[in-house]
């Protein structure tokens, strides 16, 4: 057993001279004197409530396949989720189509052939995120997966050699401590790595703006086959840039200014729309004040174009939205330092690696990051051709026994622009979870483990 005093807390403020008091368990503990602006709070006991092999923070894209693919190796796996459902941006968020899965094996070709053999929408690559949900549910439960939801990371501690070895977090049981071999990050924002102390890039380079945020929405209302018909949007799930710039027209003349200029529609199934109408510019995904304030605005925007498109008559006289996202979509939050560093170059190359974990066929897709850089997308010039994604970038630099899956892996800010998608974010949680696994099971660290495709 590690002695206590063994143990770092990671990114701990300094105290000020303590003053001992009662605490609720009947012993001694240090209280410190505010200052202003900062609460020190109190010592106070955390009961541990697991102990295992891997633990996995997020359970979205990349956290879900992490966590199957670490209790399928053996190891003892527990999937930590802040929402009431897996899936993130994929069932919270109600993104409804999986981008850039083509071609890929493993938990992600399981994935798709669950949602197909479904039949309960189109195609796997736009779903119904309430099945998507439930089949990911199963996926986890069936592998053995330990999943607690409504649980969210707030601390995470260090022993004396570097070594990650507890996470502290709050849920409706209170404050836990959570202990572990390897733990893998897979919040998207790379809030557990931060927790860690590990340093990080965020945004352009030089201005440091990130990407947009959108609120996605699904409507009702409006018939499939009259909205192919006039141009604003394919078949079967599908969109097009002519498309795109028709809805936006349309908007337009409902008398709205989109904060998007390319507002996309694609169907579900028969009567289910899903649509992507907003950008939100100038949010910090690290801000509780920033996100708040974008989702309020997010919300009242589309609600704004729907009532205004319902107010066009004719196709639209029906058009409701049913719901709405419960969380904003974030395209870009910390990129962690790993062992190696994706960069733009390696894209443009199309760059190979004996320890990839994931070929990359997607392309550099950045939103603009203010409206007057034109509300819509772009490639900024890059052209990336099909590349990998070795396992280095999936392993933190600065501290020991934690990895990365997802879209806060290491790269530079065009790179991550390109392998954020959520098809890519499974296989690099597979690959996470197969090394974390074996690591685990052996007591050494990921980045002992040989690992090959």
């Amino acid at each position: 057993m590690t002695n206590r005093r063994d143990f770092i807390k990671i990114g701990a403020a300094a105290s000020l001279a303590p003053i001992t008091t009662k605490s609720v368990f009947g012993q001694s503990q240090e209280k410190s004197e505010p200052e202003d602006g900062v609460f020190f709070e109190p010592k106070h006991k955390v009961p541990v409530s697991r102990e295992t092999d891997v633990i996995v923070c997020g359970g979205g894209p990349a956290g879900f396949a992490a966590a199957i693919s670490a209790a399928r190796q053996g190891a003892r796996t527990s999937l930590i989720e802040m929402h009431g459902c897996l899936g993130g941006v994929w069932t919270a968020g109600l993104l409804s189509n999986i981008i850039d899965f083509r071609d890929k094996n493993g938990i992600m070709k399981e994935l798709v052939d669950r949602l197909e053999k479904s039949d309960a929408q189109y195609t796997a690559k736009v779903y119904d995120a309430e099945l998507m949900k439930l089949t990911l549910d199963q996926m986890c439960l069936e592998a053995g997966v330990n999943i607690r939801l409504h649980t969210r990371v707030s601390a995470a501690y260090a022993n004396s050699k570097n070594r990650l070895e507890y996470i502290v977090t709050d849920s409706f049981s209170g404050r836990e401590a959570w202990k572990a071999k390897v733990f893998i990050d897979a919040t998207g924002n790379g809030d557990l790595a931060a927790q860690a102390s590990c340093k990080y890039d965020v945004g352009q380079p030089g201005t440091g703006k990130t990407q947009p945020m959108s609120l996605m929405a699904i409507i009702t209302g409006v018939e499939e086959d009259e909205l192919v018909r006039e141009g604003l949007m394919q078949a079967r799930g599908k969109s097009s840039a002519s498309c795109k710039a028709k809805l936006y027209k349309e908007i337009k003349r409902a008398g709205i200014d989109a904060s998007y200029t390319k507002p996309t529609m694609f169907a579900i199934r028969p009567g289910l729309i899903a649509i992507m109408a907003n950008h939100q510019y100038g949010v910090s995904a690290f801000n509780a004040n920033h996100v708040t304030q974008a989702t309020l605005e997010a919300r009242r925007e589309v609600n704004d174009i729907i009532d205004g498109l319902r107010g066009l008559g004719d196709i639209w006289k029906n058009v409701r939205i049913i719901a709405t996202g419960e969380q904003i979509g974030i395209r870009e939050g910390r990129r962690i330092h790993g062992r190696y560093m994706l960069t733009k170059d390696d894209l443009i190359k199309g760059a190979r690696f004996d320890d990839a974990v994931c070929r990359v066929n997607f392309c550099v897709d950045v939103h603009a990051l203010d409206k007057n850089s034109g509300g819509g997308y772009g490639s900024h010039g890059i052209h990336a051709r099909p590349y990998d994604v070795p396992l280095r970038s999936l392993i933190a630099k600065d501290v020991q026994g934690l990895m990365m899956a997802g879209r806060c892996i290491s790269g530079d800010f065009f790179a991550h622009a390109s392998y954020r998608v959520t098809g890519n974010s499974v296989q690099m949680g597979e690959a996470a979870g197969q090394v974390a696994a074996k690591a685990a099971l052996k007591n050494t660290l990921p980045e002992n483990v040989s690992y090959t495709v």
